[in-house]
């Protein structure tokens, strides 16, 4: 959802991020009984409203599929939700239920707004565990250890809009370490921006970030051909069950270019 690792960014939380959130927040979504369903437009507070985009549709695919698989989740048990480039995701607060607990790890910049944002609203120790990481560098790993993750209890994955914004290398490398602490029955799911088969990927992400305002600060590195990128999510130890093309969801997102992953460990 925000590119969580940003060498050449300028300084300061995430400009993606809070155009992703300014638009979710416009979005007719599921809530949960304890759940806050005006918790997006309340972290969104003082944002500049967000300007039309080409993605939204792609967007809002991808939001009606992640909140169902998190909606899913839960009602089968699952007691911990770990967000990977969160930005100012308000799932934790949006499905907040007891035993349920959310750990969201992205850039220290864009956790230091969000945690003053959460603070604001008295969430107090009702909202998500920030998990301040460099993919990178850190060993994510480690650092949801550190925070209270528990390896040996099943875990659902979202990595939403994040690894577009990530290298080949830096991929595995993230996912593969979540994997490390994927319990039998967790699962990840993941978005993958592709391109059709036969087509150079260096040259349509240059393309696409010639076309994109925000590329000089936060720009997409990965964009491959489903068959490849679903073979990245393979090095990184996560077996694929299930897949569909975001256009699928009826939003009028284009076809082809985001894939929507269900993977186990």
């Amino acid at each position: 959802m925000t590119p969580a690792a940003r060498p050449d960014a300028a300084p300061g939380p995430s400009r993606t991020g809070r155009v992703v959130a300014a638009w979710r927040a416009g979005f007719p979504r599921p809530c949960s009984p304890n759940g806050d369903p005006d918790a997006q437009a309340a972290l969104c507070a003082g944002m500049p409203p967000p300007a039309d985009v080409p993605l939204r549709a792609h967007l809002e695919a991808r939001t009606r599929f992640f909140d169902d698989q998190v909606v899913g989740a839960i009602g089968r048990g699952t007691g911990q939700v770990v967000v990977l480039g969160a930005g100012y995701d308000d799932r934790a607060l949006r499905f907040k239920t007891a035993g349920v607990r959310f750990f969201e790890v992205d850039h220290p910049d864009t956790q230091s707004d969000k945690r003053r944002r959460l603070e604001h609203m008295g969430s107090g120790g009702s909202g998500p565990t920030l998990v301040p990481a460099d993919f990178r560098v850190d060993d994510v790993g480690a650092a949801l250890a550190r925070a209270g993750h528990r390896a040996g209890q099943p875990t659902l994955v979202l990595a939403e809009g994040l690894l577009v914004y990530l290298d080949g290398a830096t991929v595995v490398g993230l996912l593969s370490g979540v994997h490390g602490r994927a319990a039998g029955g967790s699962a990840m799911v993941a978005s993958l921006a592709v391109h059709p088969e036969g087509v150079d990927s260096e040259q349509v992400l240059e393309l696409a970030n010639a076309a994109r305002p925000g590329a000089a600060h936060e720009p997409w590195r990965t964009i491959l051909s489903a068959p490849a990128h679903l073979g990245l999510v393979s090095r990184s130890g996560w077996t694929v069950v299930g897949s569909v093309d975001d256009a699928a969801l009826g939003t009028g997102a284009v076809p082809g270019r985001s894939l929507l992953v269900v993977a186990r460990p």
